[in-house]
């Protein structure tokens, strides 16, 4: 194969894996918000939410949660079940809930791309600073390339699954604690 030959192949096989590729995008909050879980009880307290673990996603970066777009996803998901009466930012709350990121497994390639996640939850009552609840929770969400064709979007879609799911695991955890 001569150079022309060769550059014209190789601009070909790069236009190609752009394509199917593109540019990583991050997780939405959108996304990530758990929808419809059923049988929560409802609290009549308030809670203050943190989030910490996640990071922001480069230009050559694959996908990832913001700490700002995790922590506002769980507050719309509390509101949204009426776990508690209410999300407070800064002072008064009844509660704390710190939500940390501890590890997110995501792959580089494949036609089904599943992202396994981890993320350490702990509730504890804001005036004793007691722990009332400390749990790892585990999930994990898979998309296949039937679901979306183009890499980055179903790892984006399969990240914001697995953040979801974590999400919905986490507030089940919450709801079955009998709370003052």
């Amino acid at each position: 194969m001569n150079n022309n030959k060769l550059f014209a192949f190789i601009t070909v096989l790069i236009c190609i894996s752009s394509g199917l590729i593109g540019c990583s995008s991050p997780a939405s909050k959108d996304g990530i918000v758990a929808h419809d879980i059923l049988n929560i009880k409802h609290h009549p307290n308030t809670v203050l939410v943190k989030a910490q673990g996640g990071s922001e996603t480069g230009a050559m970066d694959s996908s990832n949660i913001s700490n700002k777009d995790f922590a506002q996803a769980i507050e719309e998901s509390i509101i949204e079940s009426k776990l508690f009466t209410r999300v407070i930012h800064g002072e008064g709350s009844d509660y704390l809930l710190n939500v940390t990121i501890v590890s997110m497994s995501k792959p580089m390639f494949g036609a089904s791309f599943t992202v396994s996640m981890e993320a350490a939850w702990s509730l504890s009552d804001a005036a004793s600073k007691e722990a009332v609840l400390r749990k790892s929770i585990k999930s994990s969400h898979t998309v296949t390339m039937g679901q979306a064709l183009i890499g980055t979007t179903r790892l984006r879609l399969a990240v914001e699954g697995a953040a979801r799911k974590n999400i919905q695991l986490g507030l089940e955890a919450i709801s079955e604690l009998q709370l003052k």
